[in-house]
C-alpha cells in the first residue's frame, strides 16, 4: 500500500470508532417522550383498562392523586438479549477492522491489535447493566368530552417512546374488540 492510504484508512476507521462508542453510549439513553391520547371510552373504563395493561407488563402503581386524576406507575426495564448480542457483535466487526488498520499502520506490532476483539464483550456487558432500570409512566386524564353517542377521554401520558407506542397499540386494539 502507498503510504497516504494508510493515514487516510486510519483517520477514517479511527472515526468509525468514535461512532461505534457514541451509538453503545446512546443504547442506555433514557427516552422519555410526553403524548396525548384521544380514547373513545369513558373515564372509568378507560382507567380500568390502562390498569390491566399496566398490571401485566408488571408495573404497579406508585402514587395516584384523584384532585389531579393521575396515576403514576413504575416497574423494572428489562434489557434486550438482542440489543446486548447485537452491540457485542457490532464491537466485535469494529474492534477486529480497528486491529486491522493498527496492524498495517504499525507494522513492528505484527497482529497484536487485533486482541482488541477480546474487549467486544465489554458493550454487551455495559449496556446489560445500564438498561435494567427502574422506569415510571406518568398518566393524567386531561378531559372527557361527550356528545350524544359517544364519549370521549383524553389521556396525557408520560412514558418511554417504546411504552407509548406499546400502550396506544394496545388501546387501539381494545378499541377493535369493542367495535
Amino acid at each position: 500500500m502507498t503510504i497516504p492510504v494508510i493515514p487516510s484508512t486510519f483517520f477514517l476507521t479511527l472515526l468509525l470508532a468514535v461512532g461505534l462508542f457514541f451509538f453503545i453510549k446512546a443504547s442506555v439513553k433514557e427516552r422519555t417522550e410526553q403524548q396525548t391520547i384521544c380514547v373513545p371510552e369513558d373515564a372509568d373504563t378507560l382507567l380500568d383498562q390502562i390498569q390491566n395493561y399496566f398490571h401485566s407488563r408488571a408495573y404497579r402503581a406508585i402514587a395516584i392523586d384523584r384532585q389531579e386524576n393521575s396515576i403514576t406507575y413504575e416497574g423494572l426495564v428489562r434489557p434486550s438479549w438482542f440489543m446486548a448480542i447485537f452491540l457485542t457483535l457490532l464491537t466485535a466487526v469494529g474492534s477486529l477492522c480497528l486491529g486491522l488498520v493498527l496492524s498495517m499502520a504499525i507494522p513492528a506490532s505484527g497482529y497484536g491489535f487485533l486482541a482488541l476483539v477480546l474487549l467486544s464483550p465489554l458493550a454487551g456487558f455495559f449496556y446489560w447493566q445500564k438498561a435494567k432500570r427502574p422506569e415510571q409512566v406518568f398518566l393524567q386524564l386531561e378531559a372527557v368530552r361527550s356528545s350524544e353517542s359517544r364519549t370521549e377521554s383524553l389521556i396525557r401520558v408520560t412514558a418511554h417512546r417504546d411504552e407509548l407506542a406499546t400502550l396506544k397499540q394496545a388501546l387501539a386494539s381494545k378499541q377493535s374488540e369493542n367495535i
